[in-house]
């Protein structure tokens, strides 16, 4: 009896424990649900559209080409619009804000099923759209096919457009690579004008000064119209001018490609040229900003330049009244053809003045190169020239010899030289016929051997000295 008792109680333990195990089961599985379900609720808004342009269920809902949702519902609203229920599926966009705006877009041209809906969302501090909100159509934008567009001609302007696009298949042929590799600069240039535009509308006062100009010189050119219809008549002349040398335009138009596949090298060196030159440009641009405040400051002083600017123009040039620089530069006598020549003067032709003094320059050099070394000689005879001597701190004194021929010392006694003697005399003192001496030959030498200057094959007798130790 108390063995079968023991048996029945292991058993009912065997049972609890497996209840209890599928209670927890049942537990994680409802948890999971829970989860699931609360964590993953649906969140759909409705977008009315003016038509659905081929919008099918199923199409995705995208935010800068990023899916975030698809189109779940479409039906047509009392009013004949059209009505998709967009379900948003990632909750990082969850809940859509006021202003969200929605636009029905096409992946390609070359189908039809292809559409999606891109979202362009409002800040995320806008009133949030609840869960089955309306999105209204001033919200939203309607994709608009080729086969509208088209409609909008009548037959004879369709079969011309047929015939320019058969023309660009013509045109382009095999080019189609180079049109393609083309068009890859295109985006940037986009976006240069947009960065361009931005620059012209980042000072609104001084585009709407440049519009106010810029209508004025309208009316002015309209008050000169009688001009400008002259300008159009001598225009139309000009033009049949160049249409009358159809030739050499035809040989011009001949040159032009080899020109411009040499300016596309350039132009591709530019482009290279310009990508070295971007670092200084983004350098210089928080000095521009620096510049800005000093060039709205220096904006008076050019206005107020403008009459010392009008007054200087007409200095220059009056064409009123000829009274300018121009004429008077033109009045002046062309010494140009006196200076080059050559010229015609006293009954034959004669070089210029420039040739002239060239050839005798050319013809002085000789000269000059034996003189040359003189100039310290010439330039000391022209310091001492008529100088009685140099000053000192005892006075005045003076580099000088005595010489006299009028009395010879004969037996320790003066006697009177007499006038038969007196060349003699002379020459027995003085040392005659030195015309040919060296440079510095004037001083004594000082035992080196230092003067007097004799230059390798230098014309001049060092032996010419003066007289005395």
């Amino acid at each position: 009896m108390r063995e079968a008792t023991a048996s029945e109680g292991g058993e009912r333990r065997r049972v609890a424990g497996r209840v209890m195990a599928l209670a927890a089961v049942a537990a994680v599985i409802g948890a999971a649900a829970f989860v699931l379900f609360t964590s993953g609720a649906s969140y759909s808004v409705h977008a009315v559209f003016q038509n659905a342009s081929q919008l099918v269920k199923g199409d995705q809902v995208q935010v800068s080409g990023v899916p975030m949702g698809s189109v779940t519902n479409l039906q047509l609203t009392p009013s004949g619009q059209a009505q998709a229920t967009l379900n948003i599926t990632d909750s990082s966009f969850r809940p859509l804000r006021e202003g969200t705006a929605a636009v029905i877009r096409q992946a390609s041209l070359s189908g039809v099923a292809n559409r999606y809906v891109d979202l362009r969302l409002p800040s995320a501090t806008a009133p949030a759209i609840p869960n089955g909100g309306t999105i209204s159509t001033a919200q939203t934008t309607s994709a608009v096919d080729l086969d509208q567009l088209f409609d909008l001609f009548d037959q004879q302007t369709r079969h011309s457009l047929s015939g320019v696009v058969r023309g660009f298949s013509t045109l382009y042929g095999s080019r189609g690579a180079d049109l393609s590799r083309a068009y890859l600069y295109l985006n940037p240039t986009l976006a240069a004008s947009t960065r361009l535009f931005d620059e012209l509308t980042y000072d609104d006062p001084l585009l709407t000064r440049f519009v106010v100009a810029t209508s004025k010189l309208v009316t002015d050119v309209a008050s000169r119209r009688n001009d400008l219809a002259g300008l159009v008549s001598n225009l139309a002349s000009a033009t049949g001018a160049i249409a009358s040398q159809k030739q050499a335009l035809a040989d011009a138009i001949s040159h032009l490609p080899p020109f411009m596949r040499r300016a596309n090298t350039t132009f591709e060196n530019l482009r290279h040229t310009l990508d070295d030159l971007r670092p200084l440009v983004d350098e210089s641009k928080p000095v521009a900003r620096r510049l800005r405040p000093f060039l709205a400051e220096l904006r008076p002083l050019t206005r107020d330049a403008r009459p010392t600017l009008r007054d200087l123009s007409r200095l220059i040039r009056d064409p009123a009244t000829g009274n300018d620089l121009i004429k008077l530069t033109q009045s002046t006598v062309p010494v140009r053809d006196f200076a080059i020549g050559p010229v015609q003067a006293n009954g034959a032709q004669r070089p210029g003045a420039f040739p002239a003094s060239t050839a005798a320059l050319t013809t002085s050099t000789p000269e000059l190169a034996f003189g040359r070394p003189y100039l310290p000689d010439v330039t000391s005879w022209f310091n001492s020239f008529s100088h009685s001597g140099t000053y000192d701190a005892l006075g005045g004194f003076a580099r000088a010899a005595t010489f006299t021929n009028a009395f010879a010392l004969v037996n320790g006694a003066l006697q009177p030289v007499p006038p038969n003697l007196k060349p003699q005399e002379f020459l027995s003192v003085a040392t005659l016929g030195q015309r040919n001496r060296c440079p510095g030959s004037i001083e004594r030498n000082p035992g080196d051997n230092s003067t007097p200057y004799h230059p390798p094959g230098f014309p001049c007798d060092p032996t010419q000295v003066p007289p005395g130790p």
